[in-house]
């Protein structure tokens, strides 16, 4: 028996790919690669090239590694673009979501551990963020992510599926080859990295956000601690668990300007920063409360400390670039 994973050739995909393999599950990984890198596909595990809508190709895909678990991550992620050109990620990340589900469903395949976001949320009400705070996006992307969920939801209900949505707050650091590699590149951490090689100065959107120095807030969270809550969330759905929704986060509110800092310390470079307006769709301070992650999952961040995340994340670049003298 196999675990499909959607968007295996990601950066949370891949890195979640590799943690299954190495706890010893056969997996494999469908991906169209318009986000991933199919060498961030471990050589051995099964790849098909197509995206989740087709449902003939994942039908097909189940029948032949006989799968009985799916680890969906293919997902289009940047708010910003979400903003600007809303229709890709309906169409991505709902109606083909959608469509995989179906495939699923008639294929005897009842579990599903969802990559979703803290993007749900919106402005929250109040922090630490719980899982019952009331979700009202402020991007296309956060609506997408929502109205999977509730496609779950209502699976669940009718059909039985069961299911664990993770709702990520900020993905970063690098797991040993494996780490960001987006194009363009939108994430605080890794334009940091790039100022801090020599790079374009880091543009710091908003500085007049009610916070301790008015940039944004947000909850950084290792990669390789995400990736293990996949499978903490297997783990409990072949237990009989039940369908549930699970922020995963540090929580720790950390700024923008905190990050740089950060990258300074952990690069021993100091590094140009420019000043822009806010980007759409972006919340003041998101920072999560992962007490249920804890108590149902079991799961227990490894990597909270921010120096942390990002010299691995600075590992990672070093390792894939050759970055001149301070």
């Amino acid at each position: 028996m196999s675990v499909l994973v959607t968007g295996g050739a990601g950066y949370i995909g891949s890195v979640t790919v590799e943690l299954l393999r190495r706890a010893g599950e056969r997996v494999v990984v469908l991906d169209d690669l318009s986000r991933g890198h199919r060498d961030a596909v471990p050589e051995g595990v099964p790849f098909h090239l197509g995206n989740v809508g087709d449902a003939a190709l994942v039908s097909s895909i189940v029948r032949e590694h006989e799968v009985e678990s799916c680890v969906h991550f293919a997902a289009f992620a940047y708010v910003g673009e979400s903003v600007t050109d809303p229709a890709p990620y309906f169409s991505n990340n709902v109606a083909r979501g959608v469509a995989l589900l179906d495939a699923l469903r008639v294929s005897g395949v009842g579990r599903v551990v969802f990559s979703s976001s803290c993007a749900t949320y919106g402005e929250p009400a109040s922090l630490p963020i719980t899982e019952d705070e009331p979700q009202t996006p402020t991007s296309p992307y956060g609506w997408s992510k929502l109205f999977f969920e509730r496609a779950l939801d209502a699976y669940s209900a009718a059909y039985g599926l069961r299911f664990v949505a993770l709702r990520y707050f900020n993905a970063a650091g690098a797991f040993g080859n494996l780490g960001e590699r987006h194009d363009p590149e939108t994430h605080l951490i890794p334009n940091v990295l790039a100022a801090a090689a020599g790079g374009p100065p880091v543009t710091v959107h908003g500085r007049d956000y009610p916070t301790k120095d008015g940039t944004a807030v947000r909850d950084y969270v290792h990669v390789e601690d995400l990736a293990q809550a996949h499978l903490l969330a297997l783990n409990h759905l072949r237990g009989g668990g039940a369908s549930e929704f699970v922020n995963l986060g540090g929580g720790r509110g950390h700024s923008v300007l905190d990050v740089i800092d950060s990258a300074e310390r952990v690069t021993g470079r100091r590094f140009g920063v420019v000043y822009a307006e806010r980007r759409p769709g972006d919340p003041t301070e998101l920072v999560a409360s992962a007490e249920k992650a804890r108590r149902l999952l079991g799961w227990e961040p490894r990597h909270a400390d921010l120096d942390s995340i990002i010299s691995s994340a600075w590992d990672f670049y070093l390792s894939r670039r050759v970055v001149g003298a301070a």
